[in-house]
């Protein structure tokens, strides 16, 4: 890979996201976009209102610098209604420009040069910039389908406990975990538990996902393991579960001095974000459950509508337990083509586009070595059902 010119040593090889090319590419060919993780509608009324409202009402210059104090008792009442967990607004939760900053910002603010920071590998691509411009390192662990037993992403615990050494700072967790769409189960955690403790490792985990849990799965927050509330910063955000991306409303949440180390690195980077988007999130963590139980099962429809026009379509599809993601794998199809289309992940989305009319992300790129995703692609399927069915016909109908 050339180097590019001006950029820091620690950025070499972080182009543009796969996002934003695979995007492009939809808007080029007019394709079907089931590429970023978006959603194509708006979410309920009563928060769309309330960001409305507090425009109009005039919030719109800067927010407090660890974001509006209703927010803040929002996120704590949150954490407390559906996960037990207790955390004090004033001094153990922080609003932040989306996830994306709370992660960005807790590297940053934790982070020694030369730390290391385990991963569950394929990793969200911000994970591995972020770790880069913190001047640590990345100690990968490889989720596979069938890997520790079970039919879905799962890892070697053996090859866990080998990624803790002395450097280790702390572990970066994703549960659901974007891109594979696994839900890390109460015993993987207690694992990752007992290594944090034995090790005295913090935890960062990105929870972003939690209200997009399946049937049969369960979301476990790792801060309400025994011996772990201590050591652990919470992430989330509002984007995902309430379907509005473009506010990036995101929070960290956690024992105070965490918390204010990461506040330390935030306050430098954005320093404030999205008044009025503040009293809209809080409105929606204020919702029924009803609203929670019924944007599960209506995403779990979703995942099975699409998951059934992909396997009509010769993918090998594994089946998510959260998140808006379904991971196919191309190796049938590319095999039953004979050389018609690629048979590694980029070179089949590429293709994709101009083939069938869809776009997809190539899950390779989410992986330390791209081998380890060469034939899996990943879906989005937060759409309207018209779209995913129209999509899911152009792909039966380009590979059948």
């Amino acid at each position: 890979m050339s180097r590019a010119p001006y950029l820091t040593s620690r950025l070499q090889g972080f182009g543009t996201t796969i996002f934003a090319e695979m995007s492009a590419l939809a808007m080029q060919t007019g394709a079907l976009n089931l590429g970023q993780g978006f959603p194509d509608h708006d979410g309920p009324p009563e928060v769309m209102d309330a960001a409305v409202a507090a425009i109009r009402g005039g919030q719109n210059q800067y927010p407090p610098g660890p974001g509006i104090e209703d927010l803040r008792r929002a996120v704590a009442e949150h954490q407390q209604r559906f996960w037990g967990i207790e955390v004090d607004p004033a001094s153990e939760v922080l609003i932040t420009a989306g996830a994306t900053e709370a992660l960005a910002a807790a590297l940053l603010g934790l982070c020694e040069t030369g730390d290391e920071v385990v991963v569950f590998d394929p990793l969200y691509d911000s994970y591995g910039a972020g770790i880069a411009l913190a001047g640590a390192k990345a100690r990968p662990v490889l989720l596979a389908p069938g890997r520790g037993g079970g039919d879905g992403f799962g890892f070697d615990p053996d090859e866990l406990r080998r990624a803790f050494s002395p450097k280790t700072r702390l572990i970066l967790l994703n549960t659901p975990h974007n891109p594979t769409g696994k839900v890390f189960s109460r015993e993987e955690l207690a694992l990752v538990a007992e290594l944090c403790q034995e090790h005295d490792v913090l935890a960062v985990t990105d929870e972003v996902y939690e209200h997009l849990v399946f049937e049969g799965h369960t979301h476990h927050p790792l801060a309400a393991f025994p011996g772990m509330a201590e050591r652990t910063l919470t992430v989330s955000s509002g984007g995902k579960t309430f379907s509005c991306t473009g506010w990036k409303i995101g929070w960290a949440c956690g024992p105070a001095p965490l918390v204010a180390a990461v506040r330390t690195a935030k306050q430098f980077l954005t320093f404030v974000n999205g008044a009025p988007f503040q009293p809209a999130i809080a409105a929606g963590l204020r919702l029924g459950d009803g609203y929670f139980t019924r944007f599960a099962a209506d995403l779990q429809a979703k995942r099975d509508l699409l998951g059934g026009y992909l396997e009509q379509a010769g993918f090998l599809v594994h089946p998510p337990e959260g998140t808006y993601f379904t991971t196919a794998d191309i190796t049938p199809v590319a095999d039953r083509l004979g050389g018609a289309i690629p048979a590694d992940s980029v070179g089949f989305c590429l293709a994709l586009p101009h083939r069938a009319g869809v776009v997809a992300v190539p899950s390779s790129v989410f992986y330390t070595d791209t081998r380890d995703g060469r034939t899996l692609i990943r879906f989005c399927f937060a759409k309207n059902d018209a779209l995913l069915a129209d999509a899911g016909q152009r792909l039966i109908d380009a590979f059948t």
